[in-house]
């Protein structure tokens, strides 16, 4: 498939979307992929979603680099990392 013919498809897939929530993906999930890292999940309205994978054939979850000047890389998270301050050890 050519560049112009990938766009195409995956353009018909993502614009007009509406993200519903975004959330890390979780321990089990990982695990079930053999992964090592939690990407982050972006989960849209219509119950579709995307997260970001290291390559094509899907060994590891990965980062997303971004525009956002505050935010300019969404990181991946080890599986096992705290989901909040009160898991982390004092």
């Amino acid at each position: 498939m050519t560049e112009k013919k990938w766009t195409t498809e995956i353009a018909a897939e993502l614009v007009g979307k509406t993200i519903a929530r975004v959330e890390y993906c979780s321990d089990a999930e990982a695990e079930r992929n053999d992964w090592y890292s939690r990407p982050l999940v972006i989960i849209f309205t219509d119950g579709s979603w995307m997260m970001p994978m290291r390559d094509d054939e899907g060994n590891d979850g990965g980062a997303l680099a971004t525009s956002f000047k505050e935010l300019p890389t969404i990181p991946v998270l080890d599986v096992g990392f705290p989901a909040d301050e009160s898991e982390v050890a004092k």
